[in-house]
């Protein structure tokens, strides 16, 4: 899988990933002389480090310079939002670094390569496949279908009328074909279209293609894909467990 970027600090590197869901301050977040973590178990030496954007002070950035006279900066770093601290940081210290990728998608410990002068981040061991996800609304509620335990993707979880794009199909396609399939109804054109989300399951990254279809009084009858179905509002169906961003292509298209 390859993400397109912006670059911020030239220079190509590779490897393991080391993650972090929020912000990061060099500053009081590292140790400039030995690479260690002081905000959770990890050393940066030789890693990708991924994290959404930095914070705290401009002494962030000298850290950053010390982790490179020591040997012991990363690799390459990858933000979600580049700020200034950690931009100045990545290009004294000659660090390759990019931004404006979705860094939900980067897992811990993923082989990864980053290319700082064209912005490009690779994840060499992740396949993209693409999906449809439809939401059908009748009388303001969702259909919501219940995949089996033992599914092989997204097990036991509840999720839209989704399935795979087939060789020759375009999405629209593939989302009549899955609805027809999952549900027994039949639908006409989409009432509306989004474009595609990515949702990360394992090695495999989803290009998923949302739509909205309105059905009046259907009738779904399953088969053997799922194991039960229900009709919910959408302001009530992040109170169960779903497959990653359902509720918000809910929002997106309903606005609750």
């Amino acid at each position: 899988m390859i993400m397109h970027g912006r670059a911020i600090a030239p220079g190509t590197a590779e490897g393991e990933a080391l993650v972090l869901d929020e912000p990061f301050s060099f500053l009081g977040g590292a140790d400039g002389a030995t690479g260690d973590l002081h905000v959770r178990t990890g050393n940066l030496a030789g890693k990708v480090f991924v994290f959404p954007k930095g914070k705290g002070s401009t002494v962030g950035s000298f850290v950053m310079y010390d982790l490179k006279v020591h040997g012991k900066a990363p690799a390459a770093v990858v933000n979600q939002t580049a700020e200034t601290i950690v931009t100045t940081g990545a290009v004294i210290a000659s660090i390759p670094m990019a931004d404006q990728v979705d860094v939900s998608l980067i897992r811990e410990g993923d082989r990864v390569i980053v290319d700082g002068k064209r912005g490009y981040v690779e994840l060499p061991d992740v396949q993209v496949l693409d999906s449809a996800s439809s939401v059908i609304l009748t009388a303001g509620k969702v259909l919501m279908l219940c995949r089996p335990p033992a599914a092989r993707s997204f097990p036991g979880v509840w999720s839209l009328v989704s399935g795979r794009v087939e060789r020759g199909e375009t999405p629209e396609e593939t989302a009549r074909r899955e609805i027809k399939e999952e549900t027994g109804l039949t639908v006409g054109f989409p009432d509306a279209v989004l474009p595609p989300v990515l949702v990360r399951e394992g090695n495999t990254v989803w290009r998923v293609w949302p739509f909205l279809f309105r059905a009046e009084q259907a009738k779904p009858v399953l088969n053997r894909e799922n194991t039960a179905f229900q009709w919910v509002a959408p302001a009530e169906v992040s109170e169960r467990p779903t497959v990653a961003k359902v509720p918000d292509i809910i929002k997106l298209f309903i606005g609750q």
